[in-house]
């Protein structure tokens, strides 16, 4: 079906911002960039866009709009939660998908979490990141981890890596939480899921 030029213009800025930044933009986002006042005429557009199958939009999400039949080649899942006893790519943990390939991140598999409070914002990761992670289960001394700890941490969370010769400790980003510090059998408490390999900003 035809589109208009604007009508055009504005399909290609949803897919050219979805493929650079691995997320959709907010109706703002849209109004801004064209500078646009008011939401009324983006409205009218997407809807357009919508009924001519241009593009999807599932219901009660702020960024819905998505290109049919999804990212185009290789991507990497948003995973809502990873709680323990669940493997890391099961079904039910994923949320989305970002359409990005994950070699940009110098690795075949990566998946990303949704970063939760400022535990690690010392770190320069902030409320609503999407962390990057590759899935391993050992790191080195330093490096930041998703990490799960049993009967402690039911699901994932990021944490600075340190290890002594008697203890495993986790730490945060944030003066405000104490580390965590396993030594003994208490250290087989600890799972790691990955490290962290990149991180991807939330835009307002």
């Amino acid at each position: 079906m035809e589109l208009t030029q604007r009508q055009a213009e504005v399909l290609y800025y949803i897919r050219s911002y979805q493929e650079k930044l691995g997320i959709t933009p907010t109706i703002r986002e849209i109004c801004s960039h064209f500078g646009l006042k008011g939401p009324a005429g983006i409205h009218r557009i997407l809807h357009v866009l919508v009924e001519k199958g241009y593009l999807i939009a599932p219901a009660g999400k702020k960024r819905s709009w998505r290109i049919p039949g999804g990212p185009v080649g290789k991507t990497i899942p948003i995973i809502g939660r990873i709680a323990a006893g669940i493997p890391i790519m099961a079904l039910e943990n994923r949320e989305d998908e970002l359409p990005i390939d994950p070699s940009i991140f110098g690795s075949k598999t990566c998946f990303a979490l949704r970063v939760q409070g400022d535990s690690m914002i010392d770190a320069h990761i902030a409320d609503g990141d999407l962390a990057i992670i590759r899935p391993q289960s050992q790191a080195e001394n330093g490096q930041i981890v998703a990490v799960i700890v049993r009967n402690i941490l039911h699901e994932a969370s990021l944490k600075i890596l340190r290890k002594t010769k008697g203890t495993t400790e986790l730490h945060s980003a944030n003066s405000a939480y104490p580390p965590m510090v396993f030594s003994g059998w208490h250290r087989g408490r600890i799972r790691i899921v990955g490290k962290l390999v990149g991180i991807i900003r939330k835009s307002y």
